[in-house]
């Protein structure tokens, strides 16, 4: 399931249509003089996605989206019930697959690309979208907590560009998106595994977009970082497994957090106006794409407080 954990206690507007929403550029990490195939976007009709927790949520918008777009899909996820309802949905309008997989996993992660060259020949755009989340203090959090939110928000993400990357470069074409979070940019209370994970992804994604630039890669990457959507990452848990769950007590501070969050987000942005962002970012060779600009104040808030050395 696609990321989209709440950080502010501000109530988020109810937005159904990307017109609110914006995507901004990387600065460039060196002087111009890069080659014009990195400049040059990538069109999407005829390509083939491949987006991990495709099945509900942000990545099922993505999906519908791409579709639009005409493109092919790819859509893996842990949830098989979820992933088979997807997928009927989408093979009225494109060719489509589903593959269900555990992106914690490399091997699993391994034969995703398999299959999709198996099918396709080909993997153009890389959604690693699936994430989890759960809430409680820092010091209440078990290590199986930490473990369990680290190996699918980052390490998902890892083994995505670990697989994907090289399967693009043969190509000479590619875009790699990976969902963080507001919470990758400025780290709320009660979400401390979360809050780690989604500022390693933006860590992850911007290092790549960096290193694909010096290195005059036709690949291109870029980072999603959604406020308030209206998505079930707060039942993510549903997907954890039985051992790894018993490891988890719970706090009441950690259950009113998510009580309310879970709120906040019935309230949030549409997910299919998220999927559409992310395809015009694509289309517009963006780094930066963020759902809700105005969380955007915390942050430039928490760089002055770096500066003159306040406390959060």
């Amino acid at each position: 399931m696609g990321s989209s954990l709440v950080l502010t206690r501000r109530q988020p507007t109810r937005c159904r249509s990307p017109s609110s929403v914006v995507s901004v550029r990387l600065a460039p990490p060196f002087k111009p003089g890069r080659t014009s195939t990195y400049s040059r976007a990538m069109e999407l009709s005829g390509k083939t996605a491949v987006i991990t927790g495709g099945a509900s949520g942000i990545g099922l918008g993505m999906a519908r989206s791409f579709a639009t777009h005409e493109m092919k899909l790819v859509l893996a996820d842990i949830e098989q019930g979820a992933l088979d309802e997807a997928v009927a949905e989408l093979s009225a309008t494109t060719d489509v697959i589903g593959v269900r997989t555990d992106v914690s996993r490399l091997d699993e992660v391994q034969a995703l690309a398999d299959a999709t060259m198996d099918r396709f020949g080909a993997a153009h755009v890389l959604c690693n979208n699936a994430g989890v989340g759960i809430a409680d203090p820092v010091w209440a959090m078990s290590l199986e907590d930490w473990r369990w939110t680290i190996d699918i928000n980052l390490w998902g993400p890892i083994y995505g560009i670990q697989v994907f990357h090289p399967i693009m470069e043969r190509q000479g074409e590619g875009h790699i998106n990976s969902t963080a979070s507001m919470a990758g940019l400025y780290a709320g209370q009660s979400l401390g595994a979360y809050n780690v994970s989604k500022h390693g992804v933006v860590a992850l994604m911007a290092s790549l977009a960096r290193d694909l630039r010096t290195a005059k890669s036709p690949i291109r990457a870029s980072v999603l970082c959604p406020g308030p959507v209206d998505t079930k990452i707060t039942d993510s848990a549903r997907n954890r497994s039985a051992e790894s769950a018993s490891q988890h007590v719970g706090t009441e501070a950690g259950n009113r957090f998510y009580a309310n969050l879970t709120a906040a987000l019935q309230q949030g942005m549409d997910p299919d106006a998220v999927g559409d962002l992310v395809a015009d970012g694509i289309l517009s060779d963006r780094f930066w794409m963020i759902t809700h600009p105005n969380y955007l104040d915390g942050v430039v808030a928490q760089t002055q407080q770096i500066a003159t050395g306040d406390l959060l």
